[in-house]
């Protein structure tokens, strides 16, 4: 059995991101929401739809090191994606600043 291929993409500027907000990315099919925590280091990236009932997670608001749904308040790790409040859980992507852009990969 062979390892799922993985790819990189760009999805602009990392400074389009202020401290403290998510932006949502269209990006291989998939919608994925990027964070900038006020606490922790760097940038986190996750599935951009809550399991629940279809929330906008990159409109979550932010504490520390989690995200809360806007619709009904499901709260997830920005850390690995669990739900702090009930048994659903996102996916979380490796991201990283490259060359002063999000890198992604899926």
């Amino acid at each position: 059995m062979s390892a799922p291929e993985v790819s990189s993409h760009r999805l602009g500027p990392a400074h389009a991101i202020p401290v403290g907000e998510g932006r949502a990315f269209a990006v291989d099919g998939r919608q994925i929401a990027v964070f900038r925590p006020r606490a922790g280091s760097g940038i986190r990236a996750l599935d951009a739809v809550c399991p629940h009932a279809g929330g906008p997670l990159a409109d979550a608001q932010i504490d520390h090191m989690k995200i809360v749904c806007p619709l009904h308040g499901y709260a997830f790790s920005l850390s690995d994606g669990a739900c702090l409040n009930g048994d659903l859980a996102v996916r979380t992507y490796p991201v990283r600043e490259e060359d002063g852009e999000i890198v992604v990969d899926v």
